[in-house]
């Protein structure tokens, strides 16, 4: 696909209203504060993948309602004192799959905590953790943007977003990590979770979301048809009396929303040609940041980004944060 969202200095001073209930402080409080009742119980069990310069570690911790979510946990052998830690959080449909799959930040000299997202890994890599809640078995649109999506309390991505938080929780409840020294990242819908996580959770110090998925809804189901989008616009055509309970439910989990409480040092990048996560829904995040921010532009690619030309970007960047 050509060039098809705002032209780019348009982009740049995007920054579209925000549709966003009076309760939501309140809401995710409660949420998070619900889940804090049980106890983390992070343990961290190490594993034998045949690496010999990094320590790899079977991650389960408490997330949404105490339920266990799994993670993997890589640290450098070489190091000295308490180390910085990446978390991060996986596209949509995958899961953790193998420590293998991770190499580069505990390669870089960072502890590296990746969380399993529940209920996914089928699409493209395998996942170890089910979504048990009940809540989540109304009838939605196959996929995850519309389970539970009648009201808040029940989304999907009221679990996920909870996890997230319990997950730098659990990245910090370790002996080796420096817990004043947390970063998130991920791509796509990872990306999207990280700001989520970043506007939730204020010890997080470094935000490097990819192409974030999760963000400006109701101009996401407009402008593009492609998934998982779609999955929110179908519904919608079937559904056509719950369009506005839809997006009522929705602005509790927009990005642009996490975007104005998130006061860490942000990296994002664009891609735009990007079908999947267009343009203006990443801009109307990144414009919407509370804390200090650049946007790496790679103007002819699509939902892939920078890819690996992003991962050294955000490597470099790390390292002129937390230089030891």
């Amino acid at each position: 696909m050509a060039f098809f969202d705002l032209p780019l200095d348009q982009l740049q001073t995007y920054k579209p209203e925000r549709s966003e209930p009076a309760d939501f402080d309140t809401f995710w409080q409660t949420t998070l504060t619900a889940a804090r009742q049980h106890p983390l119980e992070a343990t961290f069990d190490r594993v034998d993948y045949g690496l010999k310069m990094i320590e790899a570690y079977d991650v389960t911790f408490s997330g949404y309602n105490g339920q266990r979510i799994k993670g993997w946990l890589l640290t450098p052998v070489l190091r000295a004192g308490k180390l910085p830690c990446v978390v991060e959080y996986i596209g949509y449909g995958g899961g953790r799959g193998f420590p293998t799959d991770w190499l580069v930040w505990a390669s870089a000299g960072y502890a590296h905590l990746v969380m399993d997202t529940r209920g996914q890994g089928s699409a493209w890599s395998k996942g170890d953790t089910p979504d048990p809640e009940p809540d989540g078995s109304s009838p939605h649109h196959p996929g995850f943007m519309t389970r539970g999506i009648q009201k808040p309390e029940t989304y999907y991505y009221r679990r996920v977003f909870t996890d997230a938080v319990r997950a730098i929780e659990a990245a910090q409840s370790h002996p080796a990590i420096d817990p004043e020294r947390i970063a998130v990242t991920g791509g796509s819908q990872g990306g999207g979770i990280s700001i989520a996580a970043a506007g939730l959770s204020k010890t997080v110090k470094v935000a490097m979301p990819d192409v974030p998925f999760l963000c400006h809804y109701r101009r996401a189901t407009q402008i593009t048809d492609a998934h998982p989008y779609q999955e929110i616009a179908r519904y919608s055509m079937v559904h056509r009396d719950q369009i506005d309970t839809v997006f009522k439910t929705l602005g509790y989990f927009d990005g642009v929303n996490f975007a104005t409480r998130a006061q860490a040092q942000a990296l994002f990048s664009v891609g735009l040609m990007d079908e999947i996560c267009p343009p203006s829904t990443v801009y109307a995040a990144y414009n919407h940041w509370a804390g200090a921010k650049q946007m790496r532009v790679w103007e002819y690619n699509h939902h892939e980004g920078g890819g690996q030309h992003q991962t050294v970007e955000k490597v470099r960047f790390l390292h002129s944060l937390w230089p030891e």
